[in-house]
């Protein structure tokens, strides 16, 4: 039963204190500070291939030179999502979170100062800034989940990867509306932008799981006091938590194989399934089946709205359903797009299918981040979903490798011709399905004590 805000609640714990409230104003700001700091981030991240499509022309960029450039990236987010995650569990969330948007801000500031043709310089400080891209919204996901109600946590922690493809959405209009008056150098600028997060970060403590995890108890309670808005004369007794050795890889081999395997193997799936289809949608709808770079354009609008419909259910259903089936749903229904898009004869149906394949296959990251969050002890929570993201995020970079070979060229120069898309598209078929099955082998962690 939901006990009103104010009211006292003798003979609870802190955490059923919360379990047993509503939603304070700290909670919810908390919860708006890593939604709005993870759009900001892909805002960021998907900045680049715009700015290199103004850069191609001038710069006389190659193939292979905006390649190295977008691949960059993708190496940063993968090395910063295992760097972040093991030090969100040793330095804290907080600390973690702050370093990642200081990160990914000050590289992109630096980026100003590229000289001209100085892509070389751009593609190194590109794998900087995504190395704080990566590791923000694997440090955000525990953050929130240790500050919120067990039952609601599904919805909550998934919250900071829903609104993700806002961050696209954003870029293209950033450059539909100001790439001709300010140019790359102001594209990237407005990057920089996020970097007052900071400020709402100073009004935000640390976890409370990880504050009891180094023994200082009192600012745990007081943690607990802040989300909870109330006195900590009032905070219950602190959860027990169990005090490990600090060899948190160590722990993870020996304890969480398990995990650690379902969770990379999970990903590599649906982010290889899902992220080839969506960066390799446009070029086949454009130079495949026709269609002018404007509808294209128009089209990933509402692939961009799908996506964040999608997350939003499959983060919604998490608590209602359970995580292990919306997955293996999600993971299923996006292989039926992918299999509609491998029979399509018409722009209009293989539209059709990339569209069902990103509402449902890259829909189910509103909840696969935080379910492999759950998988994982307080100890050991941010360094297994860091690595276990991480290594299946290397999909990435195989991906348009992978894809590039099957349409024809290689990922930097292609020769688009339709009838690779039947046997790419059965394939990503099969990786979604296999996703989906992989994570129904994970533990059930519906309203479940992260405790």
């Amino acid at each position: 039963m939901k006990v009103p805000a104010g009211v006292t609640t003798p003979g609870l714990t802190a955490t059923q204190q919360i379990d047993s409230r509503p939603l304070t104003r700290h909670q919810k700001s908390l919860i708006g500070l890593v939604v709005v700091g993870n759009i900001s981030e892909f805002f960021d991240m998907f900045l680049i291939g715009f700015v290199v499509s103004l850069l191609t022309v001038p710069w006389h960029l190659t193939g292979l030179e905006a390649g190295v450039i977008l691949a960059c990236s993708g190496l940063g987010t993968v090395l910063g999502a295992i760097v972040w995650g093991r030090l969100a569990d040793k330095i804290g969330r907080r600390k973690a979170f702050l370093w990642c948007v200081f990160l990914f801000t000050f590289f992109t500031f630096l980026s100003l100062f590229t000289p001209d043709r100085g892509w070389w310089m751009l593609a190194i400080l590109r794998i900087a800034v995504g190395v704080g891209v990566g590791g923000l919204n694997i440090s955000s996901i525990p953050y929130v989940q240790e500050f919120v109600p067990a039952k609601r946590r599904g919805l909550l922690a998934g919250l900071a990867s829903v609104f993700i493809p806002l961050g696209l959405l954003i870029g293209a209009q950033a450059q539909l509306w100001l790439g001709d008056l300010i140019g790359w150098r102001g594209l990237i600028a407005v990057g920089v932008l996020p970097v007052f997060l900071l400020v709402w970060l100073r009004r935000v403590p640390e976890s409370p799981r990880f504050l009891q995890l180094q023994g200082r108890d009192d600012e745990a309670r007081a943690a607990y006091a802040w989300a909870m808005d109330i006195p900590t004369s009032e905070v219950g007794q602190l959860p027990a938590v169990a005090l490990q050795a600090k060899a948190p890889y160590r722990l993870l081999f020996r304890k969480y194989p398990k995990q650690l395997v379902i969770i990379t193997l999970g990903s590599f799936c649906f982010i290889l399934g899902s992220f080839t289809v969506q960066s390799w949608g446009q070029t086949l709808l454009k130079d495949g089946f026709g269609f002018t770079a404007a509808t294209v354009g128009a089209l990933f609008t509402w692939v961009a709205i799908g996506d964040v419909v999608g997350r939003l259910a499959s983060a919604w259903l998490a608590d209602r359903i359970g995580r292990r089936w919306v997955m293996l749903s999600f993971g299923v229904l996006g292989a039926v797009g992918c299999i509609i898009a491998a029979n399509a004869q018409s722009g209009a149906v293989f539209f059709t299918g990339v569209l069902i394949t990103m509402i449902f296959g890259d829909g189910a990251f509103g909840i696969l981040n935080a379910f492999g969050a759950e998988q994982f002890p307080n100890e050991v929570r941010a360094t297994g979903l860091g690595l276990g993201y991480g290594l299946g995020a290397t999909a990435k970079i195989f991906g348009p490798a992978l894809m590039g070979a099957l349409v024809g060229g290689s990922m930097i120069k292609q020769n688009v011709t339709l009838q690779a898309v039947p046997p790419a598209f059965y394939l990503f078929a099969g990786l979604l399905a296999a996703g989906g099955l992989i994570y129904l082998l994970a533990k059930e962690t519906k309203a479940i004590a992260l405790d």
